[in-house]
């Protein structure tokens, strides 16, 4: 009984967390896709990095936390996902392919392109993005905030407590999903 209702916990905070569009509020104006549709490769990111990650994922009436292990260098992008030290989900991506093992009871719609491209909003440069973005996108990024548009509408804020955007604390609040995601961040 308690790994089953600890299945169905890791479901909902990934499924929340990931996806962010588990919410009752429906927006009164038409949406952008889910995904923009970044294809960033690991080598644009400019570097080798490690971390540890504590996640704390706030919405209307919950509030979930989730560990993750993120390695990238330029040939490759790896992310474990632990909830109470269980594995929920790994992605690996080489700049080409992304490779998924998922729980086996993690909801459908948590998509492993999503879980990259939030990784790759909030940690890759501003520049780097900018040259990815669709078109009716753009992010524009002053001190220690970025602000991601679509169409002239803000979607995202992501603040930093740091210029090195991995070290300390980061705080991605969606708007149109009403969520909150508190990242705090241990270089390895």
């Amino acid at each position: 009984m308690r790994s089953t209702t600890l299945i169905k916990n890791v479901s909902a905070l990934l499924f929340l967390l990931l996806v962010g569009c588990a919410t009752t509020n429906v927006p009164t104006q038409p949406t952008p896709q889910a995904r923009i549709g970044l294809k960033l490769t690991p080598a644009s990111f400019g570097q080798t990095l490690t971390l540890q990650q504590h996640l704390t994922v706030e919405h209307p009436g919950r509030t979930d936390q989730l560990d993750t292990v993120l390695q990238i260098d330029p040939q490759q992008l790896d992310v474990v996902g632990l909830m109470l030290g269980q594995r929920v989900m790994t992605l690996h991506y080489d700049g080409s392919t992304l490779q998924i093992w998922r729980h086996p009871r993690l909801p459908a719609q948590v998509q492993g392109a999503d879980v990259l491209e939030n990784i790759e909003l909030t940690l890759w440069p501003a520049d780097a993005i900018r040259q990815a973005l669709p078109l009716g996108w753009r992010i524009e990024e002053k001190g220690l905030q970025r602000k991601l548009f679509f169409n002239g509408t803000l979607i995202m804020t992501i603040d930093y407590s740091n210029q090195q955007r991995w070290v300390g604390k980061v705080v991605l609040t969606n708007l149109r999903y009403h969520y909150l995601i508190t990242i705090q961040s241990a270089v390895s």
